[in-house]
């Protein structure tokens, strides 16, 4: 097969914009040139000379012998608006946005039909981890049971700071950035969002479901404190922030986002740092396992020129398990077992709540209780409390 050569129209060149042109001086096999960088700053300082940098972004959208778009912006709103002006312009492009992409599916869907141009994102999931190649083509076939794992790399690596070094959270959390894992906006990682926005974009390569970001519940880190963290050192477990979708007992699919203990013996136990884990597990295969980097210049740079990669022969998504028509929905009927911990005074109210109480602990000024719940509700106990409420999956 004769692959094609890509002139590439860059967006964006902070850690994952310049990961992916040393990338690229360093793959000579790939027919693929960057012609262009559009940067929104004139008088930031960056690691190439000014002539290699433009700022309007219409050099590289009307230019006709730019073949590929590669949008690299923290932007969601101006991302949407460069990624849909360049397919409609029959441009191929590579994204690494997931709110963008989360936020307007079914517009980017109706887009590549329209125009017939590839969008591809593997770097918007996992960063290192082809999981959504995986999803779109091993998985084709079998009957996906459910995908589970650790999507987030920059509240992975803070929970390990917090557990094996003692550090404050902030501490952590400052330590991520300076290593370029978390967001510019650090509560798209620390909430949840981010997590919440790749298990969007997941769930409709393993069940052929888009929804709305505002269907999938999430819960982040923030609210972590140091009865948990105790409980779990006590148990021999890890906290991690774990998204997750299943087939429930109703035959459709659950999907939430929610900081969960994890046992010695559970493969994402050994998944620290900065890295990522997803599971999946099927009918005919079992349970499968991917590990990699989930954050950083590099490991998001080559998911960005594995798609390059891809492009140069006219790879292009198919969403065979939306294209099924499976019908499935999002429910939110199941059954989840939790900790909850409470100050004091809310403790018999929030009893009430459980389907079964499996343990109670009170202390002067907090406790927890352990038992089934149902996930409807750990939604309306999450959005009527504050950080002196918190939810851990068990």
């Amino acid at each position: 097969m004769i692959r094609k050569k890509l002139n590439i129209g860059l967006f964006g060149f902070g850690c994952v914009g310049y990961g992916l042109y040393e990338v690229l001086e360093k793959t000579p096999g790939l027919k693929a040139n960057i012609k262009k960088i559009c940067v929104k700053q004139r008088d930031k300082l960056r690691p190439l000379k000014s002539e290699h940098y433009i700022y309007d972004k219409d050099e590289i959208l009307d230019d006709p012998d730019i073949n590929v778009v590669v949008e690299l912006i923290d932007d969601a709103d101006a991302a949407f608006e460069i990624v849909s002006a360049a397919l409609k312009k029959g441009k191929a492009v590579v994204t690494a946005n997931k709110k963008m992409i989360a936020e307007h599916f079914h517009e980017l869907l109706e887009l590549q039909k329209e125009h017939q141009t590839p969008l591809l994102y593997e770097a918007a999931c996992c960063a290192s981890i082809p999981i959504i190649r995986n999803l779109e083509e091993y998985y084709d076939t079998d009957l996906l049971e459910s995908v589970e794992g650790i999507v987030n790399g920059s509240t992975n690596y803070i929970l390990t700071k917090i557990v094996k070094e003692n550090t404050s959270f902030d501490d952590a959390l400052l330590q991520a950035q300076q290593n370029g894992f978390a967001e510019s906006n650090p509560m798209l990682d620390t909430g949840g969002f981010d997590a919440k926005y790749k298990l969007l974009i997941l769930l409709v390569h393993s069940f052929g479901i888009i929804v709305k970001p505002e269907e999938i519940f999430n819960l982040g880190i923030d609210r972590i404190g140091q009865l948990e963290l105790k409980y779990a050192k006590e148990k021999g477990f890890k906290i991690k922030l774990i998204a997750q979708a299943f087939r429930n007992e109703s035959g459709n699919i659950s999907a939430f986002v929610i900081p969960k203990f994890i046992k010695p013996e559970e493969k994402l136990f050994g998944v620290d740092d900065e890295y990522n884990g997803v599971q999946t597990k099927t009918s005919f295969a079992d349970t499968q396992f991917f590990v990699g980097k989930g954050a950083g210049a590099y490991p998001t740079a080559s998911a960005v020129l594995s798609d390059l990669s891809a492009l140069t022969y006219d790879y292009r998504y198919e969403y065979k398990k939306f294209h099924q028509k499976a019908n499935l929905q999002l429910s939110e009927s199941t059954v989840v077992n939790i900790l909850l911990r409470h100050n004091k005074n809310a403790a018999a109210e929030l009893k009430k709540k459980f389907i079964d109480v499996e343990e109670i602990y009170l202390n002067g000024e907090a406790g927890y209780l352990i038992g089934k719940i149902e996930l409807s509700v750990i939604k309306e106990i999450a959005n009527k409390t504050d950080k002196s409420t918190s939810i851990v999956l068990c």
